[in-house]
């Protein structure tokens, strides 16, 4: 017994407690995110949609341009909150659509304690099963049974950091094939490895299996060690629920890729990302409510009011600005 309270106090600690080094100074940055469409049909009126950040626990957005060559509108996505940038191209128009969005934002870091979205209505939306996100379902069963074993005890933050553990230690971050980066739990339970996407799904099925709400998250990395460049591509990471301490923050893909940050990514988001989108199967107008967006972090495009896959070209830039 005495054995068993040793271990739950120090899983307690080690979910909450922020090392000194982990409080790093507020970072503000011009993040730009451009887009090129250069061949649409002209038959019916296109529509793309660009995500937009917004203010979070952690982030402020100090200023935006929104520059496209056609007009263009802010919407917003309801069920989550998320905001867009539709641009829309009347039919008969022979013409390329570009945009160029220019963010200024400020970033701060993120522990344990968010009250944001912990409502009874936000709460069961974060418990709830996603299209390639399931719930209690049986592929999930024999992991749960390990989480369950290994835990210090059978409170939510302990069942919490026995997920996160098992995800680190079990799942390998890879690029190989196919098949991955769609963030989908099946793949991940069967292949054991993936990127962020297919570790964060991972973990929010386990974690909602165990009755703990939460959230994926999604945007795009800002490195720390230089003051400007490309960015490749997305990053995306996970928020769940303890009604005691609120929302707290994980990042297990980046926990498996750097183990010396393995304590540090759980309870504490670094200033390293920008925050564009929050859930997965997304709404953002008719046409995607018959087949919602998987997550929203690139362009999403609509020919005649439906779906339409395209190539679009992309590009993502930042540079660090004197804080303040």
């Amino acid at each position: 017994m005495a054995s068993q309270l040793v271990r739950a106090l120090l899983c307690s600690a080690l979910v909450f407690a922020l090392p000194a080094a982990a409080a790093e100074a507020e970072r503000v940055f011009e993040f730009s995110y451009s887009v090129l469409a250069p061949d649409l049909p002209t038959s019916e009126a296109v529509d793309i949609y660009i995500p937009l950040p917004t203010d979070q626990p952690g982030q402020r957005v100090l200023a935006q341009s929104l520059d496209s060559n056609l007009p263009g509108e802010v919407g917003i996505e309801e069920r989550h909150g998320n905001r867009y940038y539709r641009i829309r191209r009347p039919a008969n128009i022979n013409a390329p659509v570009q945009a160029t969005l220019l963010f200024t934002v400020a970033r701060s870091t993120v522990t344990a304690g968010g009250r944001q979205g912990s409502d009874a209505a936000e709460l069961a939306r974060y418990l709830a099963p996603n299209a390639l996100v399931p719930v209690g379902h049986d592929i999930l069963q024999p992991i749960l049974a390990e989480i369950r074993a290994q835990r210090a005890d059978d409170s939510p933050a302990a069942t919490a950091r026995a997920i996160y553990d098992w995800v680190v230690d079990n799942v390998e971050y890879k690029k190989v094939g196919s098949g991955w980066g769609n963030g989908d739990t099946f793949w991940a339970c069967s292949e054991r490895y993936g990127n962020c996407t297919d570790f964060h799904a991972l973990f929010i099925s386990l974690a909602r299996s165990e009755g703990i709400p939460a959230r994926f998250e999604i945007g795009f990395p800002v490195p720390r060690d230089r003051d400007a460049g490309d960015i490749g591509g997305y990053h995306c990471w996970v928020q769940f629920y303890l009604p005691d301490r609120g929302w707290v923050p994980i990042d297990a893909s980046e926990a498996a890729r750097h183990p010396e940050q393995r304590e540090l990514l759980y309870g504490t988001q670094p200033t390293d990302r920008i925050h564009f989108t929050t859930g997965r199967d997304l709404v953002l107008s008719t046409g995607s409510a018959a087949m919602p967006l998987n997550y929203f972090i690139y362009p999403y495009v609509e020919l005649g009011g439906k779906p339409w896959r395209t190539d679009l070209q992309t590009a993502f830039s930042y540079r660090e600005l004197s804080p303040g």
